[in-house]
């Protein structure tokens, strides 16, 4: 292999899983990030699903620019998905995390001497399961603000009788105006602590389904909000989690997420997957 060559690692899986009654798993079909062919290096008694990368697009110091890029990051990230996404479909498999990066095959042997029994340990708990995703967000719009902060009577009220303006004492009426702005303020109050009540019913809502759905699965991840920058809603997320499921349980675990949306109509919950068990790799797998 070239010095300006690195190896971009997909996923991991155990020898005997790329071996059946029909012969080796064919993978010769199958290609990665920068249109690469995908390979396999087998050492110490596992198997990675790598492909030939160029250093001088996809080296440390390459990769940290190019990751700035968010048309390239997309890209590379639709391409490493393909491969584990159809490899997962053949044989149960460890992904490993984008932009994985090593200078040979020796290293990548080193790299699964290394963590041989997290691997192993790792694979046999997320091997051959799938990932289903959640996420939760209030039903209702968030209520638009007024303009300037002023009640309508404010804008365009008319003015107080000449008067008012002269002499009247704090205990005396305070004109039209006055009125006015006292039931804004109260409809105004009104409002705010409504909208604060369906928050945290909302809130809780979204707990329960956390819970509800929890049970159901083999494990669990819980996420951070997303912003709406990042999300695309308006809404707050409530709930950002992925669930881990054997695949004979995924059409129980969607029944419930759609029974959960009818259940909770404060919620409007989205659902994703199946995806390979990418949350549930993590730091698991030493890498």
């Amino acid at each position: 292999m070239s010095e300006d060559t690195g190896i971009w690692t997909y996923a991991i899986t155990e020898d005997g899983h790329l071996s059946g009654p029909d012969g080796e798993v064919d993978l010769s079909w199958v290609t990665g990030v920068g249109e690469a062919k995908v390979r396999i290096i087998t050492c110490s008694g596992l198997t990675a699903l790598v492909s030939d990368v160029s250093l001088a697009e996809f080296g440390e110091g390459a990769l940290r620019e190019n990751l700035e890029n968010l048309d390239w990051l997309d890209e590379v990230a639709r391409e490493h998905h393909y491969v584990i996404d159809a490899a997962a479909r053949l044989f149960p498999l460890l992904p490993v995390r984008l932009a994985t990066v090593y200078s040979g095959d020796a290293a990548v042997c080193a790299a699964l001497a290394e963590h041989n029994g997290q691997l192993f340990d790792a694979l046999g708990r997320v091997g051959g399961r799938v990932e289903w995703g959640v996420k939760a967000y209030p039903a209702q719009e968030p209520e638009a603000a007024p303009e300037s902060g002023k009640p309508e009577s404010d804008k365009a009220g008319p003015a107080p009788p000449a008067g008012n303006l002269a002499g009247g004492g704090a205990g005396e009426d305070a004109g039209p105006g006055g009125g006015a702005g006292l039931a804004y303020l109260k409809r105004r109050r009104a409002q705010l602590t409504a909208a604060r009540e369906t928050k945290a019913t909302a809130v809780n809502a979204a707990q329960a389904v956390h819970a509800d759905l929890t049970a159901k699965a083999t494990d669990t991840r819980l996420y951070p909000a997303q912003s709406a920058q990042l999300s695309g809603v308006r809404q707050p997320m409530l709930l950002n989690a992925a669930y881990l499921l054997d695949p004979g349980d995924s059409v129980t675990f969607t029944a419930a997420v759609a029974g959960l949306a009818t259940a909770h109509r404060e919620l409007r919950i989205e659902l994703t997957g199946p995806w390979p068990p990418y949350s549930f790799a993590g730091d698991d797998d030493g890498h």
